[in-house]
């Protein structure tokens, strides 16, 4: 009977044990062997970048978070189309939109340079996160490493809407995030990255002559540059955080407590819903803001890795190994 029962122990311990070690075997100290100075390399490539365009701290660390929104955190952003598959570029949320792509490039070119063969690009994106955070003066965390990169992409699954769009009611935005295993204030947390980088007119347009939740003056001041019409001013820009977009910092929750959320997704954080609070707390305390960013960001590294045997560790951030 102890037997039997010691067996049973076994096996439950053992299916534990299989249902998720992935993200468990992600570790802070990965490469501090087999490359230590990666966060060097990949940090002095990065501080270029944002130094000549600030708007590209934002756009590498939007990379990221649709990366891991799709399929998990394993690089699949990054591959080009194949005749055997058509990646996740131009799917509905990345087409047009999401940029960095040469810069990974150069961080890859870089690191293989220190390190040939060890540092994957789903990880190189991580490490990148982090340093274009630093570069705008954001907070710090411990990015957990050892994903493998993936061996193909998905133009549906990055189509299917688990990236929630910048239409999204709060409720959407919650569901999301949930299904990917992360909480309300994760996103909340994780929505603060708006207070770097800028947007197109087309995802905007609506809420700025449409919405009535929107300051007035802040309306009236972004449909001079986003008239209207679809097809005008289409790719015209304007700031996610009106008055601070080049620094990470928590201006972006005075802006919805101002009603000049810039997207509609944005403004649905304080609007009489169950995250008022939280935006209102960020508001007041950047420290607060900073520590609950840091601990989602490390939580959103969690999402699905491939470690282990499974995937590879891509010669080419944009194409499988051949």
């Amino acid at each position: 009977m102890a037997t039997s029962s010691l067996t049973i122990s076994f096996a439950l311990l053992a299916l534990c044990l299989m249902i998720d070690t992935s993200s468990a075997q992600l570790s802070p100290d990965f490469y501090s062997k087999s490359c230590p100075k990666v966060f060097e390399a990949v940090g002095s490539v990065i501080q270029s970048a944002v130094s000549k365009e600030k708007r590209m701290g934002a756009s590498l660390l939007r990379l990221h978070f649709h990366d891991c929104f799709v399929n998990g955190c394993d690089g699949s952003i990054l591959l080009d189309d194949t005749p055997s598959f058509t990646g996740e570029k131009t799917a509905g949320p990345n087409n047009n939109s999401v940029r960095g792509f040469n810069v990974i490039d150069d961080v890859k070119s870089k690191v293989e340079k220190v390190c040939p063969g060890v540092v994957s690009c789903a990880d190189i994106l991580a490490i990148s996160a982090l340093e274009s955070v630093l570069a705008l003066g954001g907070p710090s965390w411990k990015v957990k490493l050892g994903r493998r990169d993936s061996k193909s992409a998905s133009l549906s699954a990055a189509n299917s809407g688990v990236i929630p769009p910048p239409q999204s009611t709060l409720s959407n935005l919650i569901n999301r995030f949930q299904a990917v295993g992360l909480s309300a204030k994760d996103m909340v947390a994780l929505s603060g990255a708006h207070t770097i980088g800028q947007a197109r007119c087309t995802v905007f347009r609506a809420r700025v002559h449409t919405d009535t939740n929107i300051d007035a003056s802040f309306a009236k001041s972004r449909q001079s540059n986003c008239p209207l019409t679809a097809g005008s001013g289409d790719n015209n820009l304007a700031p996610l955080d009106v008055k601070t977009p080049n620094n990470f910092d928590n201006s972006y929750y005075k802006d919805l407590i101002n009603q000049q959320g810039l997207l509609r997704s944005d403004q649905q954080l304080h609007n009489g819903g169950s995250t008022d609070s939280l935006v209102e707390q960020y508001s007041k305390n950047p420290g607060s803001f900073h520590v609950d960013f840091a601990a989602a960001m490390i939580n959103m590294g969690d999402i699905r890795p491939l470690t282990g045997s499974n995937g590879e560790i891509r010669k080419n951030c944009r194409k499988v190994n051949s």
